[in-house]
């Protein structure tokens, strides 16, 4: 099936170039406003919000009196992107340094992060990084005061929520009422798709926000040029169609359905089993790092294959290490998971990003899009597909449907502004003819009541 959307980007190079502090556009946009306590980085997929961090946490440790910086991310796999780095070789006057002893997302038990997580707090070492999970687990462990002067960054911002349920989102609310902690909160889409902010508007209201836009982005990249979003169909079960839109040429993330979604077969396994026969024959599985060599049926060509679907966490472990260390585009072809390497995975060579099924929100649609759209020399286009199920019934009201469901997700890309520029919202009058160029108009629609209305349907 054809692309319903593909788009073609400027390549200025202007989102990827950096200035005499070793800065990329968005990350110099996000220091001129680093005396904020609370600040809210809205920025897409691989634009750079780790390095931003870096930039900002460096700065507050060294010329705002901040004694120790805590970087909270969701899953072990995201945590490569804050490895040491040598800032300096770029401009900026400081390192990023990360002792491993308080890099808590390598492997080990929950119980021994958290008393690493209480030792870091009284240890002269400055930087530590975590999962969500070892925040709220030791969270439970201290004293909120003990907090009192630290900055506190939460990558991928959107798993807080204002549900009082919600434990990060507890955790959250009880640092801003309690301590002078200053937060730093990263996401790449801060709408979740559900009826629950992310923060109450109170809270809301306390951070200065940061908004750089997926447009912005793509639009300044060097090598990467276009994007297309495509839909493919299949009937029956999805595995006799996986070959039609899996191509084992192009660097490849293939998210296979959640075991309780209509289009699981129910066994993970025998799924990541069948996706790779239908590829070619494992030749070889390292024994230190879990990665598959497979001899591909059509020429013998090997490839370099990732399960991380496995059960086992000793081996998972081993595949997780394994792309954290990746360098160049020959380290791996292809990256077949369930629920991880979705957000802030950091994979710049992939070309395509493939998912099975309906995806439950607009966020988990954008940060799949943004497994594949890194700038990288070794690719000029970046696709995302959707492989989802046919309908049995052949009406015209199913075609209808799914046809709009289809837009609906088009719709929503473009207004997180992935494929144009910033829409500006009119009023449409009885004598309106034609849109001015990134304009909608809208009957009935009347102007702001508020500056937070403004806010909201200007960069929200």
């Amino acid at each position: 099936m054809p692309n319903i959307i593909e788009v073609n980007y400027g390549q200025t190079g202007h989102s990827t170039n950096t200035d005499t502090l070793g800065m990329r556009e968005m990350q110099a946009k996000v220091y001129a406003q680093r005396d904020a306590q609370y600040l809210l980085l809205k920025a897409p997929p691989a634009s750079g919000k780790s390095r931003a961090l870096m930039f900002l946490a460096l700065d507050k440790m060294h010329e705002q009196g901040i004694s120790k910086t805590i970087v909270a991310v969701p899953e072990r796999s995201i945590a490569s992107s804050f490895a040491p780095t040598r800032l300096s070789a770029y401009g900026f006057p400081h390192d990023w340094s990360l002792n491993p002893r308080y890099d808590l997302c390598s492997a080990g038990g929950d119980a021994s992060k958290r008393q690493q997580f209480k030792d870091f707090l009284v240890s002269d070492e400055k930087v530590l990084l975590c999962t969500h999970a070892t925040l709220r687990f030791a969270f439970s462990e201290i004293e909120t005061s003990d907090l009192d002067n630290v900055l506190l960054a939460i990558d991928e911002f959107h798993h807080v929520s204002a549900d009082a349920e919600n434990q990060l989102g507890e955790v959250l609310r009880d640092v801003i009422a309690n301590t002078e902690a200053h937060i730093v909160a990263m996401t790449g889409s801060y709408f979740r798709g559900d009826s629950v902010p992310v923060l109450a508007p109170e809270h809301e209201a306390l951070f200065r926000h940061v908004t750089y836009n997926y447009y912005e982005q793509l639009n300044g990249y060097e090598y990467l040029k276009s994007l297309g979003i495509g839909y493919h169909f299949y009937q029956g079960k999805y595995l006799s169609a996986i070959s039609e839109v899996l191509d084992t040429d192009k660097k490849t993330i293939l998210h296979i359905p959640s075991p309780n979604a209509g289009e699981s077969t129910k066994d993970k396994h025998g799924e990541v089993d069948a996706i790779i026969d239908s590829i070619g024959k494992v030749i070889y599985t390292d024994p230190d790092t879990r990665i598959l060599t497979v001899e591909r049926h059509s020429d013998g060509k090997l490839l370099k294959v990732a399960d991380l679907v496995w059960d086992e966490q000793v081996d998972r472990d081993k595949v997780v290490n394994y792309l954290r260390s990746i360098r160049n585009p020959e380290d791996m072809d292809l990256i077949i998971a369930l629920g991880m390497a979705k957000e802030g995975f950091d994979w710049p060579f992939c070309e395509h990003a493939l998912t099975v099924g309906y995806r439950g929100s607009l966020t988990e649609v954008i940060q799949i899009i943004g497994r594949c759209t890194r700038d990288s020399s070794n690719k000029t286009h970046a696709q995302f597909t959707n492989l989802i199920a046919q309908p049995d019934a052949a009406d015209d009201e199913v075609t209808f449907a799914v046809n709009n469901m289809l837009k609906a997700i088009t719709c929503s890309l473009l207004m997180e502004q992935v494929l144009a520029p910033n829409f500006k919202f009119k009023t449409r009058t009885s004598n309106d003819e034609v849109n001015a160029p990134g304009e909608l108009k809208i009957r009935g629609f009347k102007e702001p009541s508020s500056q937070r209305v403004m806010d909201i349907i200007e960069s929200d």
